[in-house]
């Protein structure tokens, strides 16, 4: 479900999302400005507030929020205020011009999941918002469905790509899927027949709450509802088809799930990669010579708030990580074309970094190096005597850790069966100590 003004539908009344993404770039200041009060609405309107919600919205000299949320509340002598699309840039001066008046924000669900409450704290701080929050609309699928909420995953497709949606799809596992408009139910069932989960159940609740509230079941595999009402959600039974390969949001996804041309951070050395840049919630990586971009794709799997930039000069490789990266539920990932250190100036300083290629080059690692902030880890693999010297001369200047690791796979040799060697690889990694510079 999308908000009115934020997303592409045309507005819920029972759900939370409101599509509003990114940072707010101007916060404000003037403690006139507040306190804020977010009442939470939901599809039964008026008739489902409590009393002290109605209280708020009587008491109010500015009544702000969609037009759908703004229709289902009687008028009070308030001034109204439709909310503007997009609404992010605009939002700090609205607040602003109504300085010194008691502001209400009628918001859909609980404006505190995935809703404009967050984005008001955000802007004038959690002691100037009071929040009033409804039943949200995965609280409402989980009551319909008699699914446990706390071991649900919930995936918003609110001004986000379907493809988001990737790392949620396992063998087993129950997924509730935020809907951006009705067409979100046909995307979400071809998905996941494109991923091999094409038996999965999928069921769509539209219009939560209200007397015309619905619910279709069916299949992935066969969808035949083409569209929905725009206030849905989608409730997936994951159900992997025989043969399905599973894709783990472990460090070490089988090397056939990139697109590559042999420029690729093998699966094992991967792994033992990722291990070393320790991966946190909400960190930036940069991928240096970045290749098929799997360092960078399986650093944002590890967990949502994740962010990576992957930096490669050969353009149809930098295409190719953009594919990978939708195709493993990471399209967030920022790719950009061009050769290291100079592609590196003005991007925002990274909590680690990653040198695949380019370590010969003068100049790249010591940009990076500089680059990490306080506390970032930089890991950089070789896999030639060349490169290896460099990062024996570095560990000399600035310590850290030397491993080198040999990886054989077994393979065919004539009818039986034995080892073969890939190339050794030697990896660097070193921490920048943790005061500022």
């Amino acid at each position: 479900m999308s908000d009115p003004v934020t997303g592409p539908a045309t507005g819920p009344v029972s759900g939370p999302a409101t599509g509003l993404t990114g940072p707010v770039t101007e916060a404000v200041t003037d403690p006139a400005t507040g306190p804020v009060t977010v009442v939470g609405i939901g599809a039964d309107g008026w008739a489902g507030l409590p009393e002290a919600a109605r209280r708020e919205l009587h008491a109010a000299e500015v009544l702000m929020g969609g037009a759908r949320q703004l229709a289902l509340v009687p008028e009070s002598g308030a001034e109204r205020v439709t909310w503007p699309s997009p609404l992010l840039p605009a939002l700090p001066g609205l607040i602003a011009s109504h300085r010194g008046r008691r502001i209400c924000v009628l918001a859909s669900g609980d404006p505190m999941f995935h809703g404009i409450g967050t984005t008001l704290v955000r802007l004038l701080g959690a002691d100037r918002v009071r929040v009033l929050p409804h039943p949200s609309s995965a609280s409402l699928a989980c009551a319909r469905l008699g699914w446990a909420l706390d071991r649900v995953e919930v995936v918003s497709l609110v001004a986000r790509p379907a493809e988001v949606l990737h790392p949620a799809v396992h063998d087993g596992l129950r997924v509730l899927v935020l809907g951006a408009d009705g067409r979100t139910p046909a995307t979400v069932a071809a998905l996941l027949v494109a991923r091999g989960y094409g038996a999965s159940s999928v069921t769509v609740l539209e219009r939560l709450g209200a007397a015309e509230e619905r619910v279709v079941t069916g299949t992935a595999a066969g969808w035949s509802l083409p569209a929905a009402h725009d206030l849905n959600v989608v409730a997936v039974e994951c159900r992997a088809d025989t043969g399905t390969v599973a894709l783990p949001r472990l460090p070490g996804l089988p090397d056939e799930a990139f697109e590559h041309d042999g420029q690729l951070t093998k699966r094992e050395v991967r792994a033992v990669t990722l291990s070393r840049l320790a991966p946190a919630p909400g960190e930036l990586l940069w991928d240096v010579g970045a290749g098929a971009g799997s360092i960078g794709v399986e650093w944002m799997r590890a967990h949502p708030d994740n962010r990576a930039v992957a930096v490669e000069s050969h353009p149809g490789r930098a295409a190719a990580i953009a594919r990978n990266a939708a195709a493993l539920g990471v399209p967030g990932l920022e790719v950009v074309t061009g050769a290291a250190p100079a592609a590196l100036a003005g991007l925002e300083r990274p909590d680690a970094v990653f040198i695949g290629g380019g370590v010969t080059l003068p100049g790249v690692v010591e940009a990076c190096w500089e680059a990490l902030r306080p506390g970032g880890r930089l890991v950089a693999n070789a896999v030639t005597v060349e490169s290896e010297a460099v990062l024996a001369s570095r560990h000399g200047e600035l310590g850290g850790e030397l491993v080198r690791l040999a990886v054989s796979r077994a393979a065919p040799v004539g009818g039986f069966t034995g080892w073969r060697p890939m190339m050794p690889v030697t990896i660097w990694t070193c921490s920048r100590s943790g005061e500022e510079r």
